[in-house]
């Protein structure tokens, strides 16, 4: 069990997970205004646009398979370090592209770097902290980390429409430099070397195999993929929603991403406060009420009325709020499967993640959102079969 730490450790710690944390959001949102410019200048389709994104999960979700097993056997620092130099590198490649085939190939790169600070992230959180503290931690974490997705756009726009779209990768590599700093400044090692695990492939392939014959994770995993996409579907749709749907502008990014943060930071801060109040099965229980009841009333409210700011977003809002009250049960849930390995644990809980938000961008996407009924459809199933899969795994037992 770990020790109680200091309210300023505590702080130092919600702030390098959250910041590694953010730039995953920020390497999806931040170009989103700049798709039709992109697209102009590169002569790429509305598809590749959307593969733009894809790509770039589908490097996250591999390399979530990784990071887990190299942090548990070299330490979580140095694998971060390493993976924010790499970031750098190949958002400057981004920002001197010439053609869209290098700029997917780009973005998988983009993503496979990204991937270190939200597996580590996880796994620092579970070495430093137990139980109600864990997450206090890991809500508060989110609550900061829930800023990206309305800053991202914003600052993307003012890039965008200053400097061109450019200026937004520069922007992205000067930002992992700023958190290779951080890191290399204020982060200690969180895992002993008398701790750490083998490397070798036998071992490594023996250990994933465990982990994912186990169903409670596994079922733990997918639920929390499945919520999760209902709300990344939105963020996936933004450049149609905005531009289309919605009719406004390449700076009103922020106006959309506001809403959808304002719920996840109210579902974070819901998290914390009742973070050994609330029972996990209590806190469940009111996560998917809120995700279900949202994502029907925005079903009934495309059906009835045109698409409008506040009556298309406004659901959708609150629909994250469950998400962003359940996530880091959930993440804890799946990590305390297998206390000796979170590692490799949190890297497979990523890839499932990621994968299916690969998924989501690159297929479910591109076939719903040509229609706001369909996208609310979209939410809804996506809410229905995620509880469906918590309910298969919740009962199953804990293994160590």
């Amino acid at each position: 069990m770990s020790e109680p730490h200091s309210q300023r450790f505590m702080l130092w710690i919600v702030l390098i997970v959250a910041m590694l944390s953010m730039l995953a959001p920020f390497s999806i949102d931040t170009y989103l205004p700049s798709f039709p410019a992109i697209a102009g200048e590169l002569s790429a389709s509305a598809l590749q646009m959307q593969q733009t994104m894809s790509f770039y999960m589908a490097g996250f979700a591999i390399m979530n398979l990784f990071y887990g097993s190299l942090s548990d056997a070299y330490g979580r620092r140095s694998i971060t370090l390493f993976a924010l130099l790499g970031y750098a590198a190949v958002s400057v490649a981004c920002a001197v592209v010439k053609d869209i085939d290098t700029l997917l190939w780009l973005r998988a790169g983009q993503g496979a770097f990204a991937a270190a600070g939200v597996v580590v992230g996880r796994a620092l959180v579970r070495d430093l902290f137990d139980g109600a503290q864990a997450q206090k931690v890991m809500s508060a974490a989110m609550f900061w980390f829930a800023l990206a997705p309305a800053l991202a756009p914003v600052i993307g726009g003012w890039l965008h429409s200053l400097f061109g779209w450019r200026s937004v990768f520069w922007f992205l590599a000067a930002l992992s430099l700023s958190l290779f700093l951080l890191v290399a400044l204020r982060l200690q090692e969180s895992l002993p070397k008398e701790q750490r695990s083998s490397m070798h492939p036998a071992y490594l392939l023996r250990t994933y195999w465990q982990v994912s014959l186990n169903l409670r994770f596994m079922m733990i995993s997918v639920s929390s993929a499945l919520f999760f996409g209902g709300f990344f579907l939105y963020i996936t749709s933004a450049p149609t929603m905005v531009y289309e749907h919605l009719a406004l502008g390449v700076n009103d990014f922020g106006y959309l991403f506001a809403m959808l943060v304002a719920g996840v930071m109210l579902g974070s801060r819901l998290s914390g406060r009742m973070a050994g109040i609330w029972s996990q099965q209590q806190l469940t229980t009111v996560g998917y009420t809120l995700m279900l009841v949202a994502a029907l009333i925005n079903v009934i409210q495309a059906q009835l009325f045109p698409p409008s700011f506040l009556v298309t977003i406004l659901p959708v809002s609150f629909y994250v709020t469950g998400v962003a009250l359940l996530l880091p049960t959930f993440t804890i849930m799946a990590l305390d499967c297998f206390p000796k390995n979170r590692g490799m644990a949190s890297s497979l809980l990523g890839f499932i993640q990621m994968g299916s938000n690969a998924v989501v961008a690159g297929v479910v996407t591109p076939w719903l959102y040509h229609s706001v009924s369909q996208l609310a459809l979209g939410m809804l199933g996506f809410g229905l079969v995620s509880f469906v899969f918590y309910r298969l795994g919740v009962h199953r037992p804990l293994t160590a």
